[in-house]
């Protein structure tokens, strides 16, 4: 029984964004239905696989969750949602606001059905703006919100972080808002429309390392975090392989020089002497750093390191990451059993509760797995819910 235990969330999501945040509030308790279109999820679709339709992206993205598969396009269909939306307390979307709108599905006309209803819709882009109607991908929020400049002004040629950063940072963002617009219900009595945008989430993210001196008016420089953009920011070579090292403060550098037995005094090196002299020289800094860590082995780094108390850590493979002694000594990945795909690798919620504490309550579904389960807790009867089936309104498993 996690902290949200008891709360009913309606998933009407696709890809990353949106079933990342579902699974959150999944694990955290609530009772999530993911409703899927006949085609399904097509994420389900993508990477290696021991099932058609259970890849691994699906499996790590939409436990803690039911499937139901419903065609909306169809009376029977929309009709059975309608039935769950007027008992559901929440409704995640990432379908378009004008798609949804044809459906008959938009905030309004489900605010008469269940005044109540937190309706959580992740768009692309502020729906006040010009860009409202754009398709928004990972790829483009990256671009767009000044990710691949960065590359650019650390001396790189532009490019994307290889992972779905902007999704998986604004589904972050929308459990906030989510469960921010449920902590103000317990007060008002009354649902609300909460609109995530990807485009102006990443913005807000990024431009709070990086507006700089473009805080100011007028301008003090083009912007930036220096030491974030360095060129010589990145793993350093070992004499075996790299190590990720993080000399901070004045206490790292000078219990790190101690340690190799170059005593620091601004007098011997004025570039090392304090914060701001660092900062002032950071890629010379940072590429005499990457010198002096050629000259032993990662193990050598990492025992030196931290009896020096000085941040370090290895750089892991995905290989790797799966023996990581910490990770092991907490249980963070767990092999269980599917009962679709059998043994699979699941990782742990990484919050730790002193009472309610979150944890997976199911294993990502088959698409449509629990179409008949959701609709008979909703209240239709056996013979209702075979008649849905039979009309193609609703998909049972073996019909998906």
């Amino acid at each position: 029984m996690g902290p949200l235990a008891g709360l009913r969330v309606l998933d009407m999501t696709s890809v990353l964004m949106g079933p990342h945040a579902t699974q959150i509030l999944g694990d955290y308790g609530a009772e999530v239905t993911k409703v899927e279109p006949p085609a399904g999820d097509m994420i389900r679709q993508i990477g290696p696989a021991r099932r058609a339709g259970m890849g691994p992206l699906f499996l790590n993205t939409n436990r803690s969750k039911q499937s139901i598969t419903l065609d909306l396009k169809t009376e029977g269909g929309h009709a059975a949602l309608i039935r769950l939306i007027a008992q559901a307390d929440i409704l995640v979307t990432n379908i378009r606001p004008k798609a949804m709108g044809r459906l008959g599905l938009g905030y309004e006309a489900l605010q008469e059905i269940n005044p109540s209803l937190i309706y959580a819709s992740l768009v692309g882009f502020d729906q006040r703006g010009p860009y409202a109607a754009r398709p928004a991908y990972d790829d483009l929020i990256q671009g767009g919100a000044c990710i691949s400049h960065c590359f650019v002004r650390a001396g790189q040629a532009p490019a994307y972080v290889p992972a779905a950063v902007a999704d998986r940072i604004v589904g972050f963002a929308a459990v906030n808002a989510i469960l921010s617009a449920v902590i103000e219900r317990q007060t008002s009595g009354a649902g609300q429309k909460v609109e995530i945008p990807m485009f102006e989430t990443m913005v807000s993210m990024i431009l709070s390392d990086h507006l700089g001196g473009l805080t100011y008016e007028p301008p003090l420089d083009k912007g930036g975090y220096a030491r974030q953009l360095s060129p010589e920011r990145r793993p350093y070579r070992t004499k075996d392989g790299y190590i990720c090292a993080l000399i901070y403060s004045d206490d790292h550098w000078r219990r790190f020089f101690n340690a190799i037995g170059r005593p620091l005094t601004p007098e011997t090196d004025p570039r090392f002497a304090d914060f701001t002299a660092r900062m002032a020289h950071i890629d010379e800094v940072y590429s005499e750093l990457g010198q002096i860590l050629l000259t032993r082995t990662t193990d050598e780094w990492l025992v030196l390191l931290e009896e020096a108390d000085v941040p370090a850590m290895p750089m892991h493979s995905f290989e790797s990451i799966l023996q990581d002694p910490h990770l092991a000594a907490t249980g963070f990945f767990e092999t269980v059993e599917h009962p679709s795909v059998g043994r699979i690798r699941s990782m742990a919620v990484p919050v730790r509760f002193s009472r309610s504490q979150p944890a997976p309550c199911r294993l990502a579904p088959r698409q449509g797995e629990n179409g008949a389960e959701v609709l008979s807790d909703a209240g239709l009867s056996d013979e209702e819910i075979a008649a849905l089936a039979e009309s193609g309104a609703l998909r049972l498993p073996e019909q998906a």
